[in-house]
């Protein structure tokens, strides 16, 4: 008699090849539509499945895992960060986690770069002048920008992304700086040219343009607070293509408002989809909705990391990705 196949239920739509591999090698439920699963329905799913692949979009917290069923013993996540699962929680009553981490760093690091280059260069502003047909012609001082050939980039968070951040900004002739919880191994800092900073507050004062490449936990919440900003150079950029709750929006939004900063670029916001509406009215913002992981080779190769968590549980090992509480 052969063996049961897995319960699966998937909270969001997927690309339709990992859909495809996901409906051969388990029984999985697909979410019809692409939008996010209500409470009820999450509700629903911890009580059925025996995995559940969630997405950042949803909580699931301690209030949740509460409410799971005793088959549930793997959240799959479909993405590489994990803030929106209470891990704790989860270990605690023997669900693992599991993630994708690694599949996404060129991408992000390539919409990092964009970010510092439209904010820097005016790229919407001209982009908006060409869209409204009010574009007269060439003029020597329209439009400014600046030269990123030279400025110093200080990188908030030096793993995967960050040091593919830095790989790109040094091509571009930037100087690369950078702070982490721990220094890297000295061949990186000498490959990346990069110079440590042990002091954040240091750092961001002499820096013309600050990435933020770190996790959201605990201690990164509000991490560029008010006072940090404000030590920044009224000239320089700030850009984030991380988590939003690692800066202070409201600050952000009041420094930019008051000339206090030249731009920012942001692709993650501190409430989601509740952008700060002042910040839409800036011209030297620009503002992307989450876009930094959307390639479809990233997606695909999210889902395949998925597969074989999934996959290596069932054949009764520990999942390769696994999460363990502390570790980001």
């Amino acid at each position: 008699m052969p063996n049961q196949k897995l319960s699966v239920v998937v909270t969001r739509r997927l690309p339709e090849v990992v859909e495809t591999r996901m409906s051969e090698l388990f029984n999985v439920q697909l979410r019809e539509d692409d939008s996010p699963m209500s409470g009820p329905e999450l509700v629903q799913a911890v009580r059925e499945a025996e995995v559940l692949v969630p997405t950042l979009s949803d909580q699931i917290d301690a209030g949740l895992l509460g409410q799971a069923g005793e088959q549930l013993k793997l959240i799959a996540n479909y993405g590489a960060g994990v803030d929106h699962i209470d891990v704790q929680t989860a270990r605690q009553r023997g669900i693992l986690v599991s993630n994708t981490p690694g599949v996404l760093t060129e991408d992000t690091a390539d919409m990092t770069l964009a970010l510092i280059l439209a904010v820097t260069r005016r790229i919407p502003e001209g982009l908006a002048l060409m869209q409204s047909g009010a574009w007269e012609g060439w003029s020597p001082t329209a439009l400014l920008g600046g030269r990123i050939a030279g400025r110093r980039l200080g990188i908030l968070g030096m793993g995967r992304i960050g040091q593919a951040v830095a790989r790109r900004a040094r091509v571009f002739g930037m100087q690369i700086h950078y702070h982490n919880r721990k220094r890297v191994h000295a061949g990186i800092e000498e490959e990346l040219e990069a110079t440590y900073w042990d002091s954040l507050d240091q750092m961001i004062a002499r820096m013309d343009v600050v990435s933020v490449n770190c996790p959201h936990t605990p201690s990164t919440y509000h991490l560029m607070n008010a006072r940090r900003l404000k030590l920044m150079k009224p000239s320089a950029v700030i850009v984030n293509t991380s988590r939003g709750e690692v800066i202070d929006e409201n600050a952000l939004t009041r420094m930019l408002r008051a000339g206090e900063l030249a731009g920012a670029g942001l692709d993650v916001f501190e409430h989601g989809t509740q952008v700060n509406p002042r910040l839409r009215e800036l011209p030297n913002v620009v503002l992307l909705p989450h876009m930094g992981s959307a390639t479809e080779e990233g997606r695909v190769e999210m889902g395949e990391k998925v597969l074989l968590n999934i996959k290596t549980f069932d054949d009764g090992h520990r999942p390769p990705d696994q999460v363990v509480p502390g570790m980001l």
